[in-house]
């Protein structure tokens, strides 16, 4: 599936576009164990603007979308945006938390954020996800077990599992049965 080289050192993507987020803090020494999949795109429905980056960097501009209007005060972030066309920006490292799950619960456990990696894949719950998302994503997630071996494939979950009926991503269109499958292989 993925033959994308990936390393990570001092808790970042080599390679990786930095863009800092203000938004995210010190983890309360927890260990990293959890990664949680995302999906986000702004304006919504709309791929390959700058809206994300504005948002995760608490320079969205309200006045240059309706929506922005609803949003444009939050103070969210991920570790990692893969756009459409497999590139990956990396917004906070990631032994620091991101807020990027808010109310969440893993296995009895809440405030996921405290030891998850949160990873957003640009796009909607329903348009399917593009080839080079995937293997994108194949591949940090391989480096990320192997650098945080606290994150295991049984770690591995969606918004929308650690969040049931506040969050749905990322969605019907995303294919489990494919990216399980293919961090499972050599």
């Amino acid at each position: 599936m993925s033959d994308i080289p990936c390393r990570i050192e001092e808790h970042l993507v080599v390679g990786a576009d930095y863009c800092a987020s203000p938004n995210c803090n010190e983890r309360p020494g927890d260990e990293i164990s959890l990664l949680v999949i995302h999906n986000i795109s702004l304006p919504p429905g709309q791929f390959g603007g700058q809206g994300i980056c504005q948002l995760f960097t608490n320079c969205l501009d309200p006045d240059e979308h309706p929506y922005y209007r609803e949003i444009h005060q939050l103070e969210v972030s991920a570790h990692l945006l893969i756009d459409r066309k497999g590139g990956i920006t990396q917004f906070v490292p990631f032994d620091k938390r991101a807020w990027h799950a808010g109310r969440s619960c893993f296995r009895g456990r809440d405030a996921c954020n405290d030891f998850s990696i949160g990873i957003e894949l640009e796009g909607i719950d329903d348009v399917p996800y593009s080839e080079r998302q995937y293997a994108a994503l194949v591949a940090v997630t391989r480096a990320l077990m192997t650098h945080y071996p606290g994150i295991t494939p049984e770690r591995i979950c969606g918004h929308s599992d650690i969040a049931p009926g506040r969050k749905t991503d990322p969605g019907p269109a995303f294919d489990w049965q494919r990216y399980r499958g293919a961090i499972a292989s050599n």
